[in-house]
């Protein structure tokens, strides 16, 4: 069972965004600075010990700090780190937990963070599976996207996974737009481990879809 589910929410950690975040708080960017080491440096093996690790200290800093909409965006997005790594059962677990996080966070505050509750909304339900195993929706998934979109029109991770949402319904050439924009994005001060890491996928989607797809491409 564990092997079945674990490659239907594959996805999970790349297409969970990284906040856009220029005014982070200490305790919280040390978290996401944590996220990004464990993310672009661990080792792949050690993944769902860290990132199961970093997801206890996050909901410490959610208890410690009730109200507060930064620290449960981050605990919502290092859970889905951990439900892609771990994979099985409690991935799909795990993923309804960042999304009731992420959904708390909207109802604090829906701008938090350059509107990353709505990216990394966007980025759960286009990617876990749909009824009766999950609540993925893509309809769902791509209003949350463009709301994204909408509130940070520049931001590196909002043009990502509206790229990636659009190369799984077949738009290569809107996804290519997309993650041109990406790289053009603007650096996010204090996050360059993230933003090195972030324009890696960027570039590795884009190569993708050029390979795998040029035909589609020059047809338009």
């Amino acid at each position: 069972m564990k092997k079945p589910l674990a490659a239907l929410l594959l996805s999970l950690l790349s297409a969970t965004a990284m906040a856009d975040d220029g005014k982070l708080e200490p305790a919280v960017a040390d978290i996401a600075h944590r996220w990004a080491r464990i993310n672009y440096q661990a080792p792949a093996k050690e993944h769902a010990k860290a990132f199961k690790e970093l997801a206890e200290q996050a909901d410490k800093l959610v208890v410690a700090e009730p109200g507060k909409p930064q620290p449960l965006v981050w605990e919502a997005i290092v859970l889905a780190s951990y439900a892609k790594a771990n994979g099985g059962l409690g991935a799909l677990s795990a993923a309804k937990q960042a999304r009731d996080l992420l959904l708390a966070a909207e109802k604090i505050d829906p701008q938090t963070l350059h509107g990353s509750v709505y990216t990394s909304l966007g980025s759960l339900y286009g990617k876990v599976p749909g009824w009766p195993i999950g609540f993925g929706d893509k309809d769902q998934a791509r209003k949350y996207l463009e709301t994204a979109l909408k509130m940070n029109p520049k931001g590196i991770d909002a043009h990502y996974f509206y790229a990636d949402y659009l190369a799984d319904k077949g738009d290569y050439a809107g996804a290519v737009e997309h993650l041109q924009q990406a790289l053009a994005a603007p650096p996010r001060p204090g996050r360059e481990d993230a933003d090195a890491g972030r324009h890696k996928d960027v570039q590795a989607l884009l190569d993708e879809i050029r390979s795998k797809h040029a035909d589609k491409l020059a047809a338009k």
